[in-house]
């Protein structure tokens, strides 16, 4: 049900075509912010919604990425979403809406990971820390994340709104879902072309430096499909719903049009 989820909108509420955004772990629906501004999107409905258990929402019963992949598509049913976008975590959440055949595209996938080569060693070992050392690795991700926003080309008023929301995590909580991901990168021997498969059309946006990356094996499989579009965007961007909005949601853009191509307004 869509009262189960934190949920921020914006655009007409009667559009023609809704995009569902799903924002990285320990992030809120509030991170689309710069997104939801761009006049590109001003004519379609666009709701964020903020992963289960994170930035103090209700804990799920079930943390695993498939699990929220569940949830998320009943939730993109009853806004009838045309079109999935989401971020780090909320992308891998977007990417199995897909694989499972519950949601049939187009995505956008932004910073997506999909296989543990494709996060930092020091990334996945903090993770694999808290079964040993419960929530406090959790604070250093998050002092972590803190570190990275001062850096970001974000307004400092705007820097402190998503340094608060950061804040919000409980790291007892958070854990799980952070330990959930982890295991599922680690779970599909090629993840790439379980997308391939589907024929769904996919846009993977990454930037050159910053938000994680692709194996070349991965890499290779996408350019080989031809529903799927690589956009790399230039320099080093860690943010990208926020530092990147404007070339994101020309990406969005596209894939709603494509959605119109082939369905009718309601």
């Amino acid at each position: 049900m869509i009262s189960d989820w934190e949920i921020v909108e914006s655009g007409p509420p009667d559009a023609e075509r809704t995009v569902l955004l799903l924002p990285g772990g320990m992030n809120s629906a509030r991170s689309y912010a710069e997104i939801m501004a761009e006049p590109v999107l001003s004519g379609i409905r666009l709701v964020a919604a903020t992963l289960p258990g994170h930035v103090g929402t209700p804990a799920p019963d079930h943390f695993s990425i498939e699990a929220n992949a569940r949830a998320a598509s009943q939730l993109a049913n009853d806004l009838t979403a045309d079109v999935v976008m989401g971020f780090s975590m909320g992308a891998a959440v977007a990417f199995e809406m897909v694989v499972s055949g519950a949601f049939a595209g187009p995505v956008v996938l932004a910073g997506i990971s999909l296989s543990a080569a494709d996060e930092p060693a020091f990334f996945r070992g903090i993770v694999r820390s808290t079964a040993v050392l419960g929530s406090v690795p959790v604070t250093l991700l998050k002092k972590g994340a803190v570190s990275f926003l001062k850096r970001a080309d974000i307004p400092v008023d705007r820097q402190e709104e998503l340094r608060a929301d950061l804040e919000k995590n409980d790291g007892r909580v958070v854990r799980h879902a952070l330990s959930a991901y982890v295991d599922w990168l680690h779970r599909y021997t090629d993840p790439a072309q379980r997308l391939c498969d589907t024929g769904v059309p996919a846009w993977f946006v990454h930037a050159e430096k910053g938000d994680g990356g692709l194996t070349d094996h991965e890499k290779s499989v996408m350019e080989g499909c031809s529903q799927i579009h690589l956009v790399t965007l230039p320099g080093e961007v860690f943010f990208l719903p926020n530092e990147a909005s404007a070339p994101i949601a020309e990406v969005i853009a596209e894939a709603v049009a494509q959605s119109g191509a082939s369905n009718p307004p309601r």
